[in-house]
């Protein structure tokens, strides 16, 4: 009696198939290409840092956190970087208040309220070509209307001016951020809160909110880190660019923000690289340390955000 011979599965012609491909050199070699290109891009920063690290230690090993404590000033052995830390903070909380909740309200609105019209599609794609646009001319626009149109409300050249500026700049971005969140919430998720009775409102407050949180959060962070190290519109904002800068003691915090003269850290660390004196050099280095180690932090933050988030 014959034995019938028992038929290939489907998952063992799928494998017999890939094993006896041809070797696919095209691939191979593109897939080395962008391997040889990571690693360059790895070295070149890296070579950076290491040169940046070598020119700057002596600051540190010579002041400690003394550096970072330090109040700026014409001298490269006692200049600090406190009030370029203290400004950029400040700016930052700017952005953050601003640009945060006009970015993803109007997110939320062009999501889940606007109707899919010519005036929709208009906005959407100059709010993408706005993302690109370059920070110098958010300074122009930020000198234009809020050092001199808004200068009562502002007061000229103040941080509230400088804040508003970056909470410009990345407005468009933070709307874009949000909006794709928005959007990679499944859409059986909308359909089955409509089913159970909720309002439109309840349904973007309860389900589809915390789902896209996440990725909104960690896109904010992201977005003020950029913000964090601009320094061209600051420059059209009023940003003080000299060596010594500092209020009055007993300054209160509203005059601080309103009417007193400001700084950012990297306005700081591009005025000590204008210097000739060789001893800026070292300082210049070791601000490009410090500010490149807060933009590390902000980073990690978005990072310990989004995983957080997630897993709630």
């Amino acid at each position: 009696m014959a034995t019938r011979t028992k038929a290939p599965t489907t998952t063992e012609l799928v494998q017999a198939a890939i094993s006896g491909r041809k070797t696919d050199v095209v691939g191979t070699l593109v897939a080395l290409g962008l391997l040889v290109t990571i690693f360059v891009s790895l070295g070149v920063l890296v070579t950076l840092l290491a040169d940046m690290l070598i020119k700057g230690w002596s600051v540190f090993a010579e002041r400690g956190l003394d550096f970072v404590t330090s109040p700026l000033s014409p001298d490269p052995a006692k200049a600090g970087l406190s009030q370029g830390i203290f400004g950029s903070v400040m700016l930052m909380v700017f952005v953050v208040v601003v640009a945060f909740p006009l970015g993803v309200g109007a997110a939320i609105y062009l999501e889940e309220y606007a109707h899919d019209t010519r005036l929709t599609r208009f906005i959407v794609a100059n709010m993408r070509n706005l993302a690109g646009v370059p920070s110098i001319v958010y300074g122009l626009l930020g000198f234009t209307v809020f050092v001199q149109l808004l200068s009562g409300v502002t007061n000229g050249r103040t941080l509230v001016s400088g804040g508003l500026t970056l909470a410009v700049l990345v407005l468009p971005i933070m709307m874009i951020t949000a909006s794709e969140a928005l959007r990679a919430v499944p859409e059986a998720l909308r359909q089955a809160s409509f089913g159970v009775g909720a309002t439109k409102w309840e349904t973007i407050r309860h389900q589809i909110l915390p789902v896209a949180l996440p990725a909104i959060l960690t896109g904010s962070v992201l977005t003020v880190a950029r913000a964090f190290g601009e320094s061209a519109p600051l420059l059209l904002a009023g940003a003080v660019l000299s060596n010594f800068f500092s209020a009055p003691a007993g300054t209160g915090f509203a005059t601080l923000v309103t009417e007193a003269d400001y700084t950012a850290l990297p306005i700081v660390v591009f005025n000590w690289a204008r210097q000739p004196q060789k001893e800026f050099i070292a300082i210049t280095a070791a601000g490009i340390v410090v500010l490149l180690v807060m933009l590390l932090l902000i980073n990690g933050a978005a990072i310990y955000i989004r995983d957080r988030t997630s897993r709630k």
